[in-house]
């Protein structure tokens, strides 16, 4: 290849580099964010700029943490000589939103299980199936054991602790207004008294509704 061929070449790569840049500046001229919108990381108990009337992660976070600070307090717990045991019963959600509702529950247990310093204690029970096979595996000598396989040893419960998210929405042409109740209730399992309840209320006004998924 010779000089003038060589030079011809890179001529024309230099070209056509400068025509890929013109166009991808010009296909993005006054958009404010041409690679796309910025994500933004926000404490989760914190209001985001992406926000609904729903219920979201400050919700969450606040209520929860009023929750396992109350069920700590109450002399069945605070008191015990022996941790009681708890198990969990599904939240009933009687709002508007699609949300997880189980989350409240998860959440109330690890803060109890991290900050009671051993005075409650939970039974891992939406994982019957998985500890009953293990229990099976152990009884048909499939695997191990150091302990008498065919001794029934899951715990019952003493209490179990449920909730309820109630909503009342309402909507005008002037916007819409969202209440939530979240209540939450620890029963006797023996004698279904319940032993304590608490609840936190939360309501929210705006122009435009959320998507909740």
């Amino acid at each position: 290849m010779n000089t003038r061929t060589t030079r011809a070449l890179a001529l024309t790569a230099a070209l056509a580099a400068t025509l890929l840049v013109t166009a991808a500046c010009s296909s993005t001229k006054g958009v404010q964010y041409p690679a796309g919108v910025p994500v933004v990381e926000v404490n989760p108990d914190e209001r985001g700029s992406v926000a609904g009337t729903g219920i979201e992660s400050q919700d969450l976070v606040a209520v929860t943490d009023k929750m396992a600070r109350s069920i700590l307090a109450i002399p069945q717990i605070a008191n015990a000589t022996t941790a009681p045991i708890v198990i969990l019963d599904p939240v009933i959600n009687d709002t508007r939103f699609v949300i997880q509702k189980d989350i409240f529950l998860d959440r109330i247990r690890i803060l109890l299980t991290q900050k009671s310093a051993g005075k409650v204690q939970f039974l891992a029970r939406d994982r019957m199936a998985a500890l009953q096979r293990e229990q099976q595996l152990k009884q048909t000598g499939q695997v191990t054991s150091t302990s008498d396989p065919n001794v029934v040893a899951f715990k019952g419960a003493d209490y179990i602790l449920t909730g309820k998210l109630t909503g009342l929405p309402t909507r005008t042409s002037q916007g819409i207004s969202d209440y939530v109740m979240y209540a939450f209730e620890l029963i006797d399992a023996r004698t279904s008294a319940i032993i304590w309840a608490d609840m936190a209320e939360i309501k929210k006004q705006g122009l435009e509704d959320a998507a909740y998924r």
